[in-house]
């Protein structure tokens, strides 16, 4: 039973048991702050738990995409080395809302796993776990069910402190939780491993597929057990590991769904051993990474962004290890969409997406990979006591970007553990300097030390005079940089904005007399700012005193698109609703972009009102105020805080529009007034991933440009049509209905064309076996023509193999038919298989269809004439 098959049946069951089939919800749970990641079915209907919401319906089954990589249920560091463990996995629920409780569950899960017309699973192979204190639950197994006491397990608290038993479930440290009862299979003597409660319980043999918890309680964050408003069910069912069972193998990694994937894994990386782990532990990132990336989260250095730039790069790294070299995670995104498209077609839809952050990720992490690998192989040499220092983990961290659990990984499979304890004391003391690097930027300051600290005075003036701390020329610190070398200066104070929350660095000029350095960039490491480019004259030396002047009109017109970036923020929450919020932006002297969370594309009215309020803000010319003051206060101020952005004890709000229209946290630079923003015109909107659009937008003089530009075009369009700009639309509609008339009639033509070709080709046809062969070439017939024409080829020889090229350009276009009487001897698929390779190309398809294509025009009279000899083989 395929694992697809197994899905629509456990929904169908519950469906025809009056449960309504609800999809599955986000890997991120909306607005619960309590958790990471979605890790259970039941995640969704938790405020239906705590009464908090009320739904239609009294029954639910889902099938639930569901991630465990990080917080309270994490098994990233078995997966790949255990039969079962998956960083995502489908689970399978059911729920009841104060509607059935523990009999009808219990029937429920016994009646669809054993009875012939659902799993039909033998009874003798499953066992039973409860709580101890569940006398209820075991009455029902025991009597009611009729499961033999001996198989029924009653487990107390086993954990260290009460209700903590591996039967008494709970989402989190708080939240809806209750005892529950589990359903184990045992997949047979030959593997290792005792039932649970036992002390080989950690074998493989028995292997729990079902667990039923019984909502009774909400734990508080304090410990406290408060009853919930009615009890309740969840229960969850491992696909893969039913899978597993109904496919009759011991692995989850063994089912129809990892083999496919596993396959293709195997084919990109050109491994040659199926069994490796390395094979597994891609198959199963693949799907965790591509899901988080359909679900809006993006690779960063922090909360779930973090989490899936530790789960790719430990799928690259093993990559890697199979001796892949070269970018590879993101060509297996296709083979996902195969398996899984059909089941969660937000997949297909974000199939471009998922690919474009996975090469980025890819292309990202390989810059620092080997470097990385070489300290990790060194530290390795010198390591006496098995352990890696926490020294070597931090490092690979902060300037190679290895995640921790991607040292530990290495680690372990050479036998050696790593001082978490020591790594996370230099978190700590560094954090400033790890979040710097914490960008895998390749920048001059990678490895160095840096004391003191750079005071921002940038917010009031353009130019300050400040004293040079440190000079960085590859790496290193120097005490003199000298003309035409590239390096990076730290100052004691400057007026240079370093790039952080979406806002570029300054560019400009540091000077002493005629020594001049042009900043290029400006960057934050700790509490430092970084003067990148390069001397164009003279020399400079530490403690030496130098003029810093900032590019006004850069920085003139970066302000400009990020106090528009504010306004833009304001009215999109305005007119799309609250659940608006930043998920990224990029302010330059350019333009403005803005990411946001938004569940479908913003329509052509929505923008054109979203422009409008920005710009009567712009209009209304009014101050922009900013304060200094703490979070608290902020808060209460009504301040939104930015994405990507740090605050301290002492935050920065800043407050534009009338009637404080915007009010957030920022520490960018920003205009004086709304009116200097000048006029704001949104260029473009789209989608960058599921659940989060885009909007790019010019201001000022970037904007009357845009409207020049737009100008000019029209002009020029309406010369070419000969019609003033009021008629243009109503002429460009005339000419597109010509277009399509004329297109209509071309593909009659073509039809017609082919049919007399075809008349022509059945002459050529050779009789072979009984039956008729036909390979031809024709020049310029479209694909869909060329496979009428094989069509009716077919239909007019009768018994017939077919096969037909088109050469268009370099592009050879292959399509293979055959009668279907013909297909047993002789299958099209197979057919295309051996004439592809011919003329340097590949195909395949069905028995009686099939299609290719190839780039070798020159050798296709030769592959032609080989066909009849093929089909005789064939027919034999």
């Amino acid at each position: 039973m395929k694992s697809a098959d197994i899905r629509q049946a456990f929904l169908q069951f519950f469906n025809s048991k009056q449960h309504e089939i609800v999809p599955s919800s986000s890997l991120v749970p909306g607005n619960d702050p309590t958790l990471l990641f979605t890790n259970a079915g039941m995640v969704q209907f938790k405020d239906v738990f705590l009464g908090e919401d009320k739904r239609s319906y009294s029954r639910a089954t889902t099938s639930q995409r569901c991630v465990r990589a990080g917080g309270k249920h994490n098994d990233l560091e078995n997966v790949g080395y255990t039969a079962r463990h998956h960083t995502f996995f489908e689970m399978l629920g059911n729920f009841s809302f104060g509607d059935y409780f523990k009999q009808e569950a219990i029937n429920f899960a016994w009646e669809f796993l054993t009875s012939k017309e659902w799993m039909g699973i033998a009874k003798d192979k499953l066992w039973v776990t409860c709580y101890e204190e569940d006398d209820e639950a075991y009455t029902i197994w025991a009597e009611q069910v009729g499961v033999p006491k001996d198989r029924i397990i009653r487990i107390g608290d086993n954990k260290g402190g009460r209700y903590n038993s591996d039967n008494f479930w709970a989402m989190g440290d708080t939240g809806p939780c209750g005892p529950c009862t589990e359903i184990f299979y045992d997949h047979g003597s030959d593997i290792w491993g005792g039932p649970p409660g036992s002390p080989e319980e950690d074998g493989d043999r028995y292997i729990e597929i079902w667990n039923i918890v019984f909502m009774q309680y909400n734990r508080s964050a304090d410990g406290e057990m408060a009853p919930l408003p009615a009890p309740s069910v969840d229960t969850g069912m491992g696909l893969e590991r039913v899978a597993a069972v109904m496919q009759g193998v011991h692995s989850n990694y063994e089912i129809d769904l990892f083999q496919n994937l596993l396959r293709a894994v195997a084919d990109v990386t050109q491994a040659k051993d199926l069994e490796d782990k390395s094979l597994r532990v891609i198959a199963d990132h693949l799907r965790s990474c591509a899901f988080l990336v359909v679900d809006g989260v993006l690779p960063s250095n922090e909360g779930r962004g973090y989490v899936l730039r530790r789960i790719m790069r430990r799928a690259i790294r093993h990559g890697h290890k199979l001796g892949q070299k070269d970018a590879f995670f993101h060509k297996l995104v296709s083979a996902l969409v195969y398996e899984m498209g059909d089941a969660y077609p937000e997949l297909t839809k974000a199939k471009a997406q998922v690919e474009k952050v996975f090469a980025a990720e890819e292309e990202q992490f390989a810059k620092t990979l080997e470097k990385g690998m070489a300290v990790l192989e060194a530290a390795l040499a010198e390591v006496k006591d098995k352990q890696i220092s926490g020294d070597v983990a931090f490092t690979l961290y902060d300037t190679y970007g290895f995640p921790f659990d991607l040292t530990a990984d290495i680690a372990r499979e050479r036998g050696y553990t790593v001082d978490e304890a020591g790594y996370d004391a230099l978190m700590e003391k560094q954090r400033e300097q790890s979040r710097s690097a914490g960008n895998f930027k390749v920048d001059y300051s990678g490895l160095v030390q840096l004391d003191g600290a750079t005071e921002f005075l940038g917010y009031d003036r353009l130019t300050e005079t400040g004293s040079i701390t440190s000079l960085i020329v590859d790496s290193e610190r120097v005490e003199t940089l000298i003309a035409e070398q590239e390096g990076c200066i730290v100052l004691n104070h400057t007026p240079f904005y370093a790039e952080s929350g979406g806002q570029i660095g300054d560019t400009g000029y540091l000077r002493s007399g005629d020594n001049v350095f042009e900043v290029t960039d400006c960057t934050k490491q700790g509490a430092h700012h970084l003067h990148h480019g390069r001397l164009l004259a003279g020399s400079l030396t530490v403690g030496q005193a130098v003029s810093a002047e900032v590019d006004g009109e850069v920085r003139a017109q970066t302000a400009r698109n990020h106090s528009a970036t504010h306004l833009l923020h304001a009215a999109l929450r305005s007119e799309l609703g609250e659940h608006v919020t930043q998920k990224g932006s990029l302010n330059d002297s350019v333009k403005l972009r803005f990411d946001f969370s938004h569940f479908e594309p913003v329509t052509p009215a929505q923008i054109k009102a979203i422009e409008t309020m920005v710009n009567q803000q712009v209009l209304a010319n009014t101050a922009v105020a900013t304060t200094q003051t703490d979070m608290q206060t902020a808060q209460d101020m009504g301040a939104m805080a930015l994405f990507g952005e740090k605050y301290g004890e002492s935050v920065r709000v800043l407050a534009m529009g009338k009637d404080n229209f915007s009010v957030e946290l920022c520490g960018g630079t920003h205009v004086n007034a709304t009116g200097d923003i000048g006029l704001f015109k949104i260029i473009s909107e789209s989608g960058v991933a599921a659940g989060v659009r885009r909007i790019e937008a010019v201001t000022g003089l970037n904007a009357l440009q845009l409207v020049d530009q737009q100008e000019q075009q029209l002009g020029a369009i309406c010369d070419l049509l000969k019609a003033k700009p009021e008629k243009v639309v109503d002429r460009v509609a005339g000419l597109r209905q010509e277009l399509k008339d004329a297109e209509k009639q071309l593909q009659e033509a073509k039809a017609k064309l082919a049919s007399a070709s075809s008349d022509d080709l059945i002459n050529q046809a050779q009789d072979v076996a009984g039956c008729k062969v036909l390979a031809a070439s024709l020049d310029g017939v479209d694909d869909k023509s060329l496979g009428e024409m094989v069509d009716k080829l077919k239909d007019k020889l009768g018994q017939a193999v077919v096969l037909l090229a088109s050469v268009q350009g370099e592009k050879i276009t292959l399509i293979a038919g055959v009668s279907k009487a013909l297909t047993k001897q002789v299958k099209a698929g197979d057919l295309m298989k051996f004439f592809a390779p011919l003329v340097d190309g590949k195909g395949g398809g069905r028995p009686d269809m099939a299609r290719g294509g190839g780039t070798n025009a020159a050798a296709l009279p030769e592959a032609l004439s080989q066909v009849s000899g093929w089909v005789a083989e064939q027919l034999g």
